[in-house]
C-alpha cells in the first residue's frame, strides 16, 4: 500500500523541488515533515524560502527527532503522502543534539550514536508505511575526505543511513543541477 521513495544529489542539485513535485503530483493531503533549525541567519532564509514555496494547504511538520511521537503530530494521520525534508540535515541536529565533542569521543560511542539515530529513522518509516513517502538526503559521498573528526562521522553516518533507507525504497532519485535521474 506504502510507497517510498529516495531522492538524494549534491547541494543545491534540485532535490527539495523535485520532492515537493513528487508530492504535488500525487495528489491528496500532503504532510511536509521540515527537519532543519534555524540557528543562523543563512538557514533561516532557507527555511524562508523552503516554506514560501509549498502550497499553504500542506501541513507542515516540524520534526527531526523522537519519530515515535509523529502519530501526535496534527495532519500526520490524515496525510497521504509525507515529505521529509531533509534526512541529511536530520542526522546532523540529531549528532549535535548529543552534546558531544567528536574530536575525542570515541569511536564505540560515535556507533551508538548512529545506532539511535537510525533507529529513529527506521520508526518513522514504519509508521509511514502505508503512506506515500518521499525523502530528499544529500549525497555526502562524492565530495572531498573531511578535514575533521566530526565531518569524518558525519559522512559516514549519512552515507550509511542513506544506504539503508535506499535499500528500502521502491525508487530511488539522484538529482544533478535540477534533473533527477532515476537509480532505482
Amino acid at each position: 500500500m506504502g510507497h517510498l521513495t529516495l531522492i538524494t544529489g549534491g547541494a543545491r542539485s534540485g532535490k527539495s523541488t523535485f520532492g515537493e513535485k513528487l508530492a504535488m503530483d500525487a495528489g491528496g493531503k500532503v504532510a511536509y515533515i521540515a527537519t532543519a533549525v534555524a540557528f543562523d541567519d543563512g538557514m533561516k532564509d532557507r527555511i524562508k524560502h523552503h516554506r514560501e514555496r509549498r502550497p499553504a494547504e500542506w501541513t507542515t511538520i516540524e520534526r527531526y527527532r523522537d519519530f515515535d511521537k509523529l502519530p501526535e503530530d496534527p495532519g500526520f494521520l490524515d496525510a497521504d503522502t509525507v515529505l521529509l525534508d531533509c534526512l541529511t540535515v536530520l542526522i546532523t541536529n540529531q549528532m549535535m543534539d548529543t552534546g558531544m565533542d567528536f574530536d575525542t569521543v570515541p569511536a564505540e560511542t560515535v556507533w551508538d550514536i548512529e545506532a539511535d539515530i537510525a533507529r529513529d529513522i527506521m520508526t518513522a518509516l514504519d509508521l509511514m508505511a502505508d503512506k506515500r513517502v518521499i525523502i530528499v538526503a544529500n549525497e555526502v559521498g562524492l565530495g572531498l575526505v573531511p578535514a575533521y573528526r566530526m565531518g569524518s562521522f558525519f559522512r559516514d553516518i549519512a552515507g550509511r543511513i542513506n544506504q539503508r533507507v535506499a535499500e528500502r525504497a521502491d525508487d530511488f532519485y539522484f538529482c544533478v543541477s535540477g534533473v533527477p535521474m532515476k537509480v532505482k
